[in-house]
């Protein structure tokens, strides 16, 4: 049996008593960082207020360790369960500091005074997410990334087995989405805390999850393994993607490729061809690439972008065939750009194409097309 800490059973979640999504059977493990995932609307805060007891289950179980969620006390949840959502607070005049230390009130008595060990955790709350230099300030008077991490100090404080957000990179730039979390990460990593969260960069979700909640329709989709969750095809199902694409391998979302017959061949190898591929892109020129080995990187987004692909097995020469289909585009096409080739000896008939398509006077330098 799996050595679960957190598990849904059957749980069925929604709103005045009509069931939205249906038979949420999951287990989580201590220090697992778990994600979902979906499309606007499709119930991912429904499922977080329902198993922080914010929401009330419509059926199912949900159990911490070896206790039911709606048998524990709320001092003893709060103890347990950190909060943080995606409504913006406005306490009104509280400091940072105060903020934070509303995290250890279901350790204090009824007047809610810090000892010095209280006072300690906030300060090392604070000091984990880098805002210990906010502490005076008022929390209404600082940005949206600060108040992220003051809402995730407090949720520190409080000592739990478990944080669950909603969405915490909403408002972030890009250095503080990676700054928040790099923090959960590390606190899973060193304290053990086990995180759930929903996301909508499935980019960074890739990246930092251990496992991934889909969430469409009336039942989960799928949960499992980042690896096993973002293929193109189930990514594309997921979010109804159907102008675009998402490539799996780097995490990244494309805009649809320029329709129509190519009207310029790129030679490119190693990279070279990204910035010329998604130049032509923008400027709704469709293109062919080629001779592109399928273990290059450029070969990855060409055959997204790219009309057409002139393409060879990694570490064989080049074909006749290939470079044939090669020299067939840069006759077909108004003009060639050579984004930057290195020639060694499994591609060296790149020379002989590169050599083709300036003796036909094809080759020009990709600014002189614009």
């Amino acid at each position: 049996m799996e050595d679960f800490y957190f598990q849904t059973k059957q749980l069925c979640v929604g709103y005045d008593g009509e069931a939205l999504i249906r038979d949420i059977s999951i287990g989580i493990r201590r220090g697992e960082i778990v994600t979902l995932i979906g499309p606007n609307g499709s119930g991912k805060s429904t499922i977080l207020k329902s198993i922080t007891r914010q929401l009330k289950a419509i059926a199912g179980t949900v159990l911490i360790g070896e206790r039911e969620l709606r048998g524990l006390s709320h001092r003893e949840l709060a103890t347990r369960m950190a909060v943080v959502l995606t409504e913006r607070m406005k306490p009104e005049l509280m400091t940072c500091w105060d903020v934070v230390s509303s995290g250890r009130y279901p350790y204090t008595g009824r007047l809610g005074i810090l000892t010095p060990k209280d006072e300690a955790q906030v300060r090392s709350a604070m000091e984990a997410v880098h805002a210990l230099d906010l502490s005076d300030r008022d929390f209404n008077a600082i940005s949206d990334g600060q108040r992220q991490r003051v809402l995730l100090a407090r949720a520190i404080c409080q000592e739990p087995e478990i944080i669950v957000l909603d969405e915490p990179t909403s408002y972030l730039d890009i250095r503080h989405k990676l700054e928040l979390l790099s923090i959960l990460r590390e606190m899973t990593r060193k304290k053990g805390i086990t995180v759930i969260m929903s996301l909508h960069e499935i980019d960074l979700a890739q990246k930092i999850s251990d496992r991934i909640l889909c969430v469409k329709g009336d039942t989960l989709s799928h949960y499992g393994a980042p690896e096993e969750i973002f293929q193109e095809k189930l990514i594309r199902e997921l979010y109804g993607i159907d102008r675009g694409s998402f490539d799996p391998v780097f995490g990244s979302v494309e805009l649809p490729r320029p329709l129509g017959a190519p009207e310029v061949f790129v030679l490119s190898a190693c990279g070279s061809g990204i910035p010329v591929f998604r130049r032509l892109q923008k400027e709704d020129v469709p293109f062919a690439a080629g001779i592109l080995y399928t273990n290059d990187v450029d070969w990855r987004l060409a055959r997204l972008l790219a009309a057409e692909v002139v393409e060879e097995q990694p570490f064989h020469e080049i074909d006749e065939a290939s470079l044939e289909r090669a020299k067939e585009w840069v006759r077909s096409c108004r003009y060639t750009v050579n984004a930057g080739v290195s020639i060694g000896p499994c591609n060296a008939r790149m020379q002989e194409l590169i050599s083709y398509a300036e003796k036909l006077n094809k080759i020009r330098c990709l600014d002189e097309l614009f």
